[in-house]
C-alpha cells in the first residue's frame, strides 16, 4: 500500500510502480512520481514542520513553489544533505530519507514552542527595540544568541561530493512556464522555424492542468494535450524542453537564469550527470507564462496543520490521487474553491460545509452544490479554528459577528483568489499597473522585449488564454525575423477560475490584537503585526516588510505580500496603489550554492592559467608566483642560491649580458576596423591617428574620474588594425572597458574588439647582446637600429614560424619581445634559449623585472598607482595629448582637486643608508619628532635592494613630492626611524642611452 488515503483509480500516478522513503526514522510508501508532500499525506502526515519564531506546528499549505512551510532536510548519505528543501517540489525516490526541521527533540513535542506562550513579548519590530539596548550587549549577548537561533535547516559538515554544470544558451523565444498559456506561445513560435526554449518548474507540464481535469483542449483532456504537446515541442530541432527547470532570475538585455534539477529525483543517479544544471540563456525575446498564485485566508488560527490552498488539495486529488482529509471544509471568497469541493464530494470525501464570505456567491458553483448535497453558508467567515497537532474544527460566523458555530472537520481548504505571478515581469523592471476592477496588479509597462500571457497577464478563460498566447507566440517569432510556416489552431472548453481580486485578503482577522491571524506562516507575521508598523509610523510597505519581516522568508512572499500590503492600505485608509507594492528580486525561488558555483570549486574555484612555456621554465627550475589567475616564473635560483641572490645574479646577467622572459601573461587585444585609431583617441590620453604603421607607442587610459585606469605599449600593424597591451591583472577589465564604451558612448565607429592574451606566446629578450641572440633565427625583417628603431613593430618569421616582432623594453636595455602563435611559444622559447645560454644570458622572472623597470623609474600601473593617481602625479603629464579635444576621463583631469597643488606625485626615495631596504606599504613623515599620530603626507609603493645600484631604491607618493626633490623625510618603523632623501625616478642609465644599443 502507498498510503490510507491514496483513493484507488484517481490521480495519474501508476499503483505498480512504488518507492519507499524515511521521514524523521518512520519508513513509508510511496508512488514513483510523488512529492514529499503528496507522499506524507498519502499516509495521513499533515505535521511537517515548525514556524521560525513561534515554532509552532505547520502542515502543507501548497502543491508548488510558492510553499513556506514543508520545508524538509533531505540526505542520500552522510556527504549528501541538502536542507530546506520544498516537500512540495521533491519528488520521491527509492531510499529517501527525510528530516523534518527546526524542532527539538522531535517534531511532536518542540521544546521551541515555548516561545508561542512568550508571543506577547515578540511583536513585530521588537528586535529593533530589544537589541538596542544596552549597547555594549550586542557583541557578547545578543549576537551570538541570535545567530544561534538563525536559520532553518542544519547546514551540511561535509564536503558535497555531487558536481554541478552550466551551460550558456541563445534562443530567438524564451517561454517561461509551460502551462496551457506556456504550451501554446511555444507551439506557435516554434512553427515558425524560431529557437525556442520552453521551461518549466514542476515535473511535468501541464501547470494548472494537473488538478483541473474539467479541461478539454483540442478535444483530448488538457493534461494529456499538454504532455502531448510537450512531446511535439521536444521533437522539433528547433525546440528545447525544459522540465524541472525554475527561471529564477531575469536580468538586463534579456538574460535569464535557469537552474535544472537533473537527478534530485533519481535514487540511484548516474554520478556523470550533474546534479544540477544552470541555464544563462540570452533571449531576443521573452513570454512569461507564469501563472497565478492562489492566497490563503487570514482568521485565527489559520496556520494549522491541515489547512490548505484548495487548487494544493485538488492537486493533491486529481494529479496524485490522495485525499488530504476524511471531513473537509472549504473557506473562499471566490468561484475556484467550490471546484475542489466538488471534485472531492466526487472522489468519496464529505464535505462539511462551504463557508462564502461574499453574500452572493456565483449561481452555478450554487446550483452545483446543492446537486451534490454540500451545504454553503454565504455571507459567513471562518473564525477560529480548533486542534493541536492537526486542525479539527472550525468555528464559522455571520460576517459582521454574531453567534458563532463549531464545525469538525480534518482539513480545511481555503482561498482569497488568485494573484498573477508578476515576479519575471518585475525583475525585468517592468512596472506593475493596478487594476482596480480585479483589485489585482498586472503587467504594466515593459522595460525589456517580453510579454506575459495567460493568468499572470491577469486572463481568466481557457480561450481566451489560448488565443492571447498563440498570438504572442507567432508575434514574438517575427519580431525575431521569423515568419509563420503554418497557422496553430488551439481550441480549449471550460473556463478557469482564476477570479477573486484582493476581497476576502483579511476576512475573519479583524482588528483584536491577541488575534493570530497569520499572514506570512514561515516568518509567524500576524495581521496584528501588519497593523502595529502602521502605528509604528511605517507607512511605506517596503518599511512595513522590513518593520515585520512580512515577505522576507524563503519563499519570498508568494503568499503574504498582498496579504501585508491589503491590510496596510486598510489601516492607513488609503487605496491599495497608494501604499505601493514590494519589489520582487531575483531569485524567484531559492538557488542552491552548488547550482551557482558550478565547475567553480576545488582546484577550478580560482582557475590556474600557464603560460605555453611553463613546462620549460619549471624545467629550468623557476619558482612560481601567483599573478592573478597566471603562474608567473618568480625567479630561477641555481645551486646553493636562496632568493636575494637568484635575484641579484639576474638582475646583472639582464644589465651585462641579456635575459628571456615569459611575457605571455600580458593583456593582448586586437583593435580593427576603419575607425580603430578614432576610438583609441577616445580612449587614451594620447594620440593614435599620427602613429605610422609599424611603429609602437605607449598609452596611458583614465576612468571618467582623471585618475589612471591601465597602460601599456599600443603597436600599429596598420592603418586599420593596433595590437594593444595591457598589464596582466587588467585585460579582462580593460577589454570590459573598451567594449562598454563602444557600445554606449561610441556605437557609431565601426571597430571591433578581440582579445588575444592566450593567443600569443611572449618571449622578452632583453640585453646588450638581445640582437645577437635573435638575429639568426629572424627571418624577413632587418633589426639594424636604422631598420628596425626602439618602439617599432615588425612582422615576419622567427624558427620559421609567423611572428609579430616588437621592438620595445620594460628593463632600459635594448629589448625584443617576441610574439608568435601560442602554440609555437616552447619550441622560440627552447631555440632562444639554445642561442642565449651559451652567450651567458639566463632566464629572469618577475621579481627581477620588477627591479629593472624600478631603477629605470617605469611604473606598474596599480602597484605604484592606488586608483588617485592622474598620469602627471605619476610623471606621466607626456603622455596627454595637450591638443586633444576629448577622450575618456579629460573632464576628469580638470577638476580643480586634481590639478591643486600639494597632490601626492610619484618620486624616488634613496635611504640615508645605501643597505636599508624600504618595506613597501611603509608611511612617510616630514618630521619624525611630532606628536602622535603622526601627519602622513605618503607612502612607498615600490622598494628593492638593487645590485645593479649597489644600494636599495624606493618608489612613492608623497605629498608636493616633485617640490621636494632633494628634502629629507622619515619613514617611521616600529623598532627604528629611517631617514631618506627624495630623489628623480630613473636610478640607473639617467641619460637612456642603453634602450638604443
Amino acid at each position: 500500500m502507498s498510503g490510507a488515503n491514496r483513493i484507488p483509480g484517481a490521480g495519474r500516478l501508476t499503483p505498480a510502480k512504488t518507492a519507499r522513503f524515511v521521514f524523521d526514522g518512520k519508513s513509508f510508501a510511496a508512488l514513483e512520481g510523488d512529492t514529499v508532500a503528496s507522499a506524507l499525506l498519502a499516509n495521513g502526515v499533515h505535521l511537517v514542520g515548525r514556524s521560525f519564531k513561534y515554532h509552532r506546528p505547520r502542515g502543507i499549505v501548497s502543491a508548488g513553489a510558492e510553499e513556506p512551510n514543508a520545508l524538509i532536510g533531505v540526505e542520500r548519505d552522510a556527504a549528501r544533505k541538502q536542507p530546506n528543501v520544498r516537500a512540495t517540489v521533491q519528488e520521491v525516490f527509492d531510499g529517501m530519507k527525510v528530516i523534518s526541521q527546526n524542532r527539538w527533540p522531535s517534531l511532536s513535542f518542540d521544546v521551541g514552542a515555548v516561545n508561542n506562550l512568550l508571543s506577547p513579548f515578540f511583536a513585530a519590530g521588537f528586535y529593533y527595540k530589544t537589541f538596542m539596548w544596552p549597547k555594549q550587549a550586542w557583541k557578547h549577548v545578543y549576537e551570538p544568541r541570535i545567530r544561534a537561533a538563525a536559520g532553518l535547516g542544519v547546514s551540511p559538515t561535509e564536503d558535497d561530493t555531487d558536481h554541478y554544470s552550466s551551460r550558456y544558451a541563445h534562443c530567438d523565444v524564451l517561454v517561461i512556464g509551460a502551462g496551457v498559456a506556456g504550451l501554446s506561445a511555444a507551439l506557435a513560435a516554434a512553427k515558425t522555424g524560431a529557437r525556442v526554449i520552453i521551461c518549466d518548474e514542476q515535473a511535468e507540464v501541464g501547470g494548472a492542468l494537473h488538478y483541473d481535469k474539467s479541461v478539454t483542449i483540442n478535444g483530448i483532456e488538457g493534461f494529456t494535450w499538454a504532455q502531448a504537446t510537450a512531446a511535439e515541442l521536444a521533437g522539433m530541432e528547433n525546440v528545447t524542453v525544459l522540465p524541472r527547470t525554475t527561471a529564477f532570475g531575469y536580468y538586463a538585455q534579456n538574460f535569464v537564469g535557469l537552474t535544472e534539477r537533473v537527478t534530485e529525483h533519481l535514487a540511484k543517479p548516474d554520478r556523470k550527470l550533474p546534479r544540477e544544471r544552470l541555464w544563462q540563456v540570452r533571449a531576443k525575446r521573452v513570454i512569461i507564462a507564469t501563472g497565478a498564485i492562489e492566497r490563503h485566508m487570514v482568521f485565527a488560527n489559520n496556520d494549522r496543520p491541515g489547512i490548505m490552498l484548495a487548487s494544493a488539495a485538488r492537486t493533491f486529488l486529481n494529479h496524485f490521487g490522495v485525499a488530504v482529509g476524511k471531513k473537509v471544509g472549504v473557506y473562499t471568497a471566490n468561484d475556484s474553491a467550490y471546484e475542489a469541493a466538488f471534485d472531492l464530494k466526487r472522489a468519496g470525501i464529505t464535505v462539511a460545509a462551504i463557508v462564502d464570505s461574499r453574500e452572493k456567491p456565483g449561481e452555478a458553483v450554487l446550483a452545483e452544490a446543492r446537486k451534490l448535497g454540500i451545504e454553503v453558508l454565504a455571507g459567513h467567515a471562518v473564525v477560529d479554528t480548533a486542534g493541536k497537532l492537526r486542525v479539527s474544527s472550525m468555528s464559522v460566523a455571520r460576517n459582521g459577528g454574531g453567534r458563532g458555530r463549531s464545525i469538525a472537520i480534518d482539513a480545511l481548504l481555503v482561498s482569497a483568489g488568485w494573484t498573477p505571478s508578476v515576479h519575471m515581469f518585475s525583475q525585468s523592471r517592468g512596472k506593475v499597473a493596478y487594476d482596480h476592477e480585479s483589485q489585482r496588479f498586472l503587467p504594466g509597462t515593459y522595460a525589456q522585449d517580453c510579454l506575459s500571457v495567460g493568468a499572470c497577464n491577469g486572463t481568466n478563460d481557457l480561450q481566451a488564454t489560448i488565443e492571447e498566447s498563440l498570438a504572442a507566440g507567432e508575434l514574438m517569432s517575427n519580431a525575431s525575423g521569423f515568419t509563420a510556416a503554418q497557422k496553430v489552431e488551439v481550441h480549449g472548453t471550460n473556463a478557469f477560475a482564476w477570479t477573486g481580486g484582493m476581497a476576502g485578503a483579511a476576512e475573519g482577522a479583524g482588528p483584536d490584537t491577541t488575534v493570530k491571524a497569520f499572514i506570512d506562516f514561515q516568518n509567524d507575521v500576524c495581521a496584528k503585526d501588519i497593523r502595529l508598523a502602521v502605528r509604528e509610523g511605517m507607512h511605506s510597505i517596503e518599511h512595513i516588510k522590513r518593520f515585520t519581516t512580512n515577505g522576507m522568508a524563503t519563499d519570498q512572499g508568494k503568499l503574504s505580500n498582498i496579504h501585508g500590503l491589503a491590510i496596510a492600505a486598510e489601516t492607513l485608509g488609503r487605496e491599495i496603489p497608494k501604499v505601493g507594492l514590494t519589489t520582487f528580486r531575483a531569485p524567484y525561488t531559492p538557488v542552491t550554492f552548488g547550482a551557482l558555483i558550478n565547475h567553480s570549486r576545488g582546484e577550478l574555484f580560482d582557475p590556474t592559467r600557464k603560460t605555453p612555456m611553463h613546462a620549460l621554465e619549471e624545467a629550468q627550475g623557476a619558482v612560481f608566483e601567483d599573478v592573478g589567475q597566471w603562474k608567473r616564473a618568480w625567479y630561477y635560483p641555481r645551486a646553493g642560491e636562496d632568493m636575494h641572490q637568484a635575484v641579484n645574479r639576474e638582475c646583472k646577467t639582464v644589465r651585462d649580458v641579456a635575459g628571456i622572459f615569459d611575457a605571455s601573461t600580458l593583456g593582448k587585444i586586437e583593435v580593427v576596423g576603419p575607425d580603430a585609431a578614432q576610438f583609441l583617441n577616445l580612449i587614451y590620453t594620447n594620440s593614435w591617428d599620427t602613429l605610422k604603421p609599424g611603429r609602437c607607442r605607449y598609452g596611458i587610459m583614465l576612468r571618467e574620474d582623471g585618475f589612471v585606469y591601465d597602460d601599456g605599449v599600443v603597436g600599429r600593424m596598420a592603418e586599420d588594425r593596433f595590437h594593444v597591451t595591457t598589464t596582466t591583472g587588467g585585460a579582462a577589465r580593460v577589454m570590459n572597458h573598451m567594449e562598454d564604451y563602444l557600445q554606449t558612448e561610441f556605437p557609431h565607429l565601426n571597430v571591433w574588439l578581440t582579445s588575444a592574451t592566450e593567443q600569443w606566446a611572449v618571449i622578452a629578450v632583453q640585453g646588450p647582446k638581445a640582437r645577437e641572440i635573435i638575429a639568426p633565427l629572424v627571418e624577413g625583417i632587418d633589426l639594424s637600429n636604422e631598420a628596425f628603431p626602439h618602439m617599432s613593430v615588425r612582422e615576419g618569421k622567427i624558427c620559421g614560424v609567423p611572428t609579430r616582432l616588437f621592438r620595445m623594453s620594460f628593463t632600459g636595455e635594448t629589448g625584443f619581445e617576441v610574439n608568435v602563435p601560442a602554440d609555437f611559444g616552447p619550441a622560440v622559447w627552447a631555440a632562444i634559449w639554445e642561442r642565449a645560454e651559451p652567450m651567458g644570458a639566463c632566464s629572469y622572472g618577475t621579481e627581477t623585472m620588477h627591479i629593472l623597470r624600478a631603477e629605470k623609474g617605469y611604473i606598474i600601473v596599480g602597484q605604484d598607482t592606488d586608483g588617485t593617481v592622474t598620469p602627471d602625479d605619476a610623471s606621466l603629464g607626456w603622455a596627454v595629448g595637450k591638443k586633444k579635444t576629448d577622450f575618456v576621463g579629460i573632464r576628469g583631469l580638470r577638476r580643480p582637486d586634481l590639478v591643486a597643488d600639494g597632490r601626492k606625485q610619484l618620486v624616488g626615495l634613496l635611504t640615508k643608508d645605501p643597505k636599508v631596504v624600504l618595506e613597501e606599504g611603509a608611511q612617510i613623515v616630514a618630521d619624525p619628532n611630532q606628536a602622535l599620530p603622526m601627519t602622513m603626507i605618503g607612502h612607498v609603493t615600490s622598494s628593492y635592494w638593487s645590485e645593479n645600484c649597489g644600494r636599495s631604491i624606493a618608489l612613492a607618493l608623497v605629498a608636493a613630492g616633485k617640490a621636494r626633490l632633494g628634502e629629507t623625510l622619515y619613514v617611521p618603523m616600529p623598532d627604528r626611524t629611517i631617514a631618506v632623501e627624495v630623489s628623480d625616478m630613473v636610478f640607473f642609465d639617467k641619460e637612456g642611452g642603453r634602450i638604443n644599443g
